[in-house]
């Protein structure tokens, strides 16, 4: 039998150490570390020894592997066009932001189509998971369930029974193996149950979906090394009080990162929100001053978005800066650029940024929108009605050219907009009808929207 040892896990980055510190020299955390019992490994291991493995060369043949589309249109996008046989991909969020809802709406219209599913709980019971099922009109799927935390039953279980085409484990953290002596939850359990639920679907093709929880610092709970064995992590944003819920990719092998499916939260579950950009927009007032509409790009879909801001005189000694849905450091650039080398004065006023929907953004190219609503803003007068802005702000108050341009401004004028100011170097403006305003430095929009402010001055 394997002798176990004390070693102390990072539960951030997954780094193991011999002794208790402060703070984990990996990832600079504090108070971070946690004592398990670690098993010896394994007698190959310790002598080097191991068996010889067969070498294939790149240039040779192999089948295409045909994904399993979902039927969720918003999911396969999200994963790049389905689920790859033998993939593992790990799905986060916060609690009730609706993991599990997804995922048994998934299994459900898979099993519909003649799919093996199997979903595994181990946090409810199984008259509890067909309670939701109930409640989500999918109790004539034939998914098969199980409430089970060891991962050695579970495979077992799998193994013994037809070939599996997939498998949901909700979640990670409450799976557990005998391998290890330590607690459910704890690095070294995740990680084991980890490594033996994605052997099983590279050796058995099924595709293995772990749902993971999220801790307050908006992270995977766990060690960070479990994003790292698997093929792709999805993570669901949005705020719990709100209907609309977005689904990102950070990381897809098998797909283009960063892209996001966007759902509507009803008594039926999760709805799919076949025009994203009419939902960001779709309420805004273009008569109200600081508010103007980001053209941006998440993954290969356009999305408009309304950014909206506020510039209010304070009282205090320094002026509050919030932001949501946007970087502050960004902001503060913006900010700066604009005292330095447009003369517009930020230091006695407050300023609150707001991205519209509880979408968050996080390309350069939304600098040009949020310089439009401060102006906006601080002049006192709205934006030009039916404009879009996208462009990258540079220190020298440059307006730098961003990619993509000919798919923003198909979205724009798709969406009905008339008018587009972006930066003067792009030249990749494709067969659009909007009126083009090409603008090279960031003092030509302090100027435009200065001489709006003189026309309705004057009129």
């Amino acid at each position: 039998m394997a002798k176990s040892r004390a070693q102390y896990a990072c539960t951030n980055c997954g780094a193991v150490t011999s002794r208790w510190q402060g703070r984990c020299d990996s990832c600079g955390g504090w108070n971070t570390l946690q004592e398990e019992q670690a098993a010896d490994a394994p007698k190959s291991m310790r002598t080097g020894k191991g068996r010889i493995l067969e070498l294939s060369a790149l240039s040779g043949d192999s089948e295409p592997l045909e994904r399993i589309l979902t039927g969720i249109d918003e999911l396969d996008r999200v994963t790049g066009g389905g689920f790859v046989p033998g993939s593992a991909l790990l799905v986060g969020g916060d609690p009730g932001i609706g993991k599990s809802t997804l995922l048994i709406q998934a299994a459900a219209t898979l099993a519909r189509q003649g799919k093996r599913v199997v979903y595994v709980s181990g946090e409810e019971a199984i008259d509890q998971v067909r309670m939701r099922a109930d409640r989500l009109a999918l109790k004539d799927a034939d998914v098969l369930l199980a409430a089970e935390t060891n991962v050695e039953d579970i495979l077992a279980t799998l193994k013994s029974g037809p070939p599996t085409d997939l498998v949901i484990i909700d979640s990670i953290q409450t799976i557990w193996t005998d391998r290890a002596e330590s607690a459910p939850g704890t690095v070294t359990q995740v990680r084991t149950s980890a490594q033996a639920l994605i052997r099983y679907a590279k050796a058995s093709g099924s595709t293995v979906v772990l749902v993971g929880h999220v801790t307050k610092d908006g992270q995977i709970a766990g060690p960070r090394v479990v994003e790292h064995m698997v093929d792709a992590v999805l993570y669901f944003e949005g705020d719990t009080g709100l209907q609309f819920r977005l689904l990102r990719a950070v990381k897809n092998r098998f797909g283009p990162a960063a892209e996001i499916g966007v759902f509507e939260m009803t008594g039926k579950g999760l709805a799919e929100v076949a025009n994203p950009s009419d939902l960001f927009i779709g309420e805004r007032d273009s008569s109200s001053p600081g508010t103007a509409i980001f053209a941006g790009m998440e993954g290969t879909r356009p999305l408009l978005v309304e950014v909206q801001a506020l510039v209010a005189e304070t009282s205090l000694g320094t002026p509050r800066r919030a932001v949501v849905g946007w970087d502050p450091s960004r902001l503060a650039m913006i900010l700066a650029v604009l005292d330095a080398r447009c003369g517009v004065r930020f230091g006695q006023f407050d300023v609150y940024l707001n991205v519209a929907g509880g979408l968050r953004l996080g390309e350069p190219a939304a600098d040009l929108a949020v310089a439009a609503a401060l102006i906006s803003s601080r002049a006192g007068v709205a934006t030009p009605a039916e404009t879009v802005y996208f462009g990258e702000v540079s220190l020298s108050g440059a307006v730098r050219p961003v990619a993509q341009t000919a798919i923003r401004l198909r979205e724009a004028d798709k969406l009905g907009f008339a008018r587009a100011v972006l930066p003067a170097g792009g030249n990749d403006e494709g067969q659009v009808t909007l009126s083009l305003d090409k603008i090279a430095t960031l003092g030509d929009l302090v100027a435009a929207i200065a001489a709006e402010t003189a026309g309705k001055a004057s009129s």
